[in-house]
């Protein structure tokens, strides 16, 4: 049950980051700068992770052991923010996507290096069919792959450190909320945020519609309040390397979104590479993560 829930979280967790792909386009597309967006947005989703956690726990404190692991897990998603924006700037999103189908294969590697999880050839097997369901869909998609170096950098950039925050996170789950984590990784990534898109947010000019306005108070509570919420949640129940099999799914939901909402066409690859996303959750096997021996 446990398990099931946790794939049902995944799974809204996934369809909100696909939505926000629409929705963060649409708002860049109408003159939001990359960095003035993030910092912001960041900003506005730390602050109510914040007062939830104050008025819940009345406190963000962590236990000094583990400051070094908190403020390695901010390092990496400010580099993972900054990887995503750029890769898009520089590369294709297409090579974006096939690229961050390696996540499943970094994830894995962090944890087992790192003792988190320990996978056998059943993940291995899922793995290797979510990566193939991830190259359908983006081939499908009608996209051009790039030979961009510094733009395929970034995007595995991208893979390398959401493995790595999502192996992270892990082992401070045992002893911290959701919210008390969401709060002090949003505001840790917001202040550097803020000074790199300080000259973007200087020359930012704010009179947008009411739509756009209503895609940014969705980009915050959306994908990022609930899914942080939803994601932290889930890698406690089952671990980060089933988790990251579902974040695999992104290009074909945003592919969805895109059939729904913009009335665009979808491929049989993409149906194709759909099903093969599907096969490799179902095939992974549905372990949670051990609990930790006691002092």
């Amino acid at each position: 049950m446990r398990s099931s829930a946790a794939d049902a979280m995944l799974i809204a967790t996934v369809a909100l980051w696909a939505l926000n792909f629409t929705v963060s386009k649409y708002i860049l597309d109408k003159g939001f700068h990359p960095l003035a967006y993030s910092s912001i947005r960041y900003g506005a989703a730390a602050l109510v992770f914040f007062a939830i956690t104050i008025a819940i726990e009345g406190t963000v404190r962590l236990a000094r052991r583990d400051a070094v692991l908190a403020t390695f897990a901010a390092s990496v998603l400010l580099l993972n923010q900054l990887c995503f924006i750029y890769a898009l700037r520089f590369t294709t999103a297409t090579t974006v996507a096939l690229l961050f189908g390696t996540l499943p294969i970094f994830t894995a590697l962090f944890a087992r290096g790192t003792g988190v999880e320990r996978q056998g050839s059943r993940f291995w097997l899922a793995a290797v069919m979510s990566f193939a369901g991830v190259a359908l869909v983006a081939i499908g998609s009608g996209g051009n792959v790039s030979a961009d170096l510094k733009g395929d950098a970034l995007a595995v950039g991208g893979a390398v450190t959401w493995a790595a925050y999502s192996v992270a996170i892990a082992p401070l789950m045992r002893n911290y909320s959701p919210f008390r984590l969401s709060s002090i990784f949003l505001l840790a990534v917001t202040v550097p945020l803020f000074a790199l898109g300080a000259a973007q947010i200087d020359h930012q000019q704010w009179t947008f519609g009411p739509l756009v306005w209503l895609g940014f108070a969705f980009a915050v509570l959306g994908p990022l309040v609930v899914t942080n919420l939803l994601w932290f949640t889930a890698i406690d129940r089952v671990g980060p390397s089933r988790a990251s099999l579902f974040a695999n799914l992104q290009p074909f939901l945003a592919a969805i979104v895109a059939l729904i909402a913009l009335s665009e066409s979808i491929t049989t690859l993409q149906v194709a590479g759909g099903f093969a996303l599907a096969a490799g959750i179902a095939v992974a096997p549905r372990v949670a993560p051990p609990e930790p021996d006691a002092d």
